[in-house]
């Protein structure tokens, strides 16, 4: 299949609003391309290398990239995307240059070029995530190795979000809890659980592709007894009782399901929720507030936050 690569020069600080318009646009997922990260200080105590070339990234700026299927729509589908960028400056969002290009990948290629820059990732002092293509070996004892091949749902573990929440689960996941997973993407919260000692978990996601990847890895991963992935819209039709849900999505979407969350937990129960640029960290406490949540912490990475909130 032959798919356009939509890349959008923007800035750090549009980067989730830019986000939101491709997934509005049809995209399964995006890929942020920020240069800060050629000088953030990497964990390198187990041996990994990062090999991040300053030419895959732009001077100043950030790209995010999305990927839509080649179709007859596709012009139309790419001046709605640019309409909305200068729409930006009218919510007080400074979009950059703003400029988007279009190219053509073969899903083949857009695949498989990625990988040559994924390495083990060293996410806590208990937890490493590897590639499946990687013959990587576990330090220690204690060490939990979550393998994973993300595929097309774009979840790596490297992102700081999906750092945040595994670090909260590793701190909050106690034997025998019932989680669910809301936007699982690659699965990789979910098997995180799983190692880390709940009984059941729910995997749920929208995009068939991402449950498709989520599935591959739990198998990979040996989690299949405990993990059920099923393509869902958030919490919609779903029962509790749960001691844990952990979300990694958009702030926009964690405030419109935070009733739902407080629905699903018994009562004690834990909502870690990432994917919350610094900007939006307000609106999301006071959905919390509103659906009776008590935030009992909050963490950070660069300009990214874990919110963790208790059903009282």
């Amino acid at each position: 299949m032959i798919w356009s690569e939509i890349t959008i020069h923007t800035t750090a600080e549009a980067v989730e609003a830019v986000s939101n318009i491709l997934y509005e646009a049809g995209a399964n997922g995006v890929v942020i391309e920020d240069p800060e990260v050629l000088h953030r200080e990497w964990d390198t105590s187990l041996g990994e290398i990062y090999q991040l070339s300053p030419d895959d990234f732009p001077q100043e700026g950030v790209y995010v990239k999305a990927y839509l299927p080649v179709t007859s729509h596709l012009g139309d589908t790419v001046e709605e995307i640019k309409e909305r960028l200068n729409q930006l400056l009218l919510y007080g969002l400074d979009p950059g240059k703003g400029t988007v290009t279009v190219a053509e990948v073969k899903e083949d290629e857009w695949a498989s070029a990625w990988k040559k820059y994924y390495k083990p990732v060293t996410i806590s002092e208990r937890i490493t995530i590897a590639p499946v293509w990687e013959d990587y070996q576990p330090k220690h004892a204690d060490e939990i190795v979550i393998e994973l091949d993300p595929g097309m749902a774009f979840g790596t573990g490297t992102h700081p979000t999906t750092v945040l929440c595994i670090r909260a689960l590793e701190k909050y996941v106690r034997p025998g809890d019932r989680v669910y997973d809301v936007g699982t993407g690659s699965g990789i919260l979910s098997i995180a659980a799983a190692k880390l000692g709940a009984r059941e978990i729910l995997a749920l996601d929208l995009d068939e592709v991402a449950v498709r990847s989520a599935q591959s890895n739990v198998k990979i991963n040996k989690e299949s007894g405990k993990i059920t992935v099923k393509k869902n819209n958030l919490l919609d039709n779903v029962e509790g009782p749960a001691e844990l849900v952990v979300a990694n999505i958009l702030a926009e979407v964690i405030v419109r399901f935070t009733g739902d969350v407080a629905r699903v937990l018994v009562p004690g129960g834990l909502f870690i929720a990432s994917g919350i640029i610094t900007a939006r960290e307000a609106d999301v406490k006071q959905a919390l507030r509103e659906a009776k949540l008590e935030v009992i912490e909050t963490s950070y990475i660069d300009d990214w936050v874990a919110i963790i909130a208790k059903k009282s």
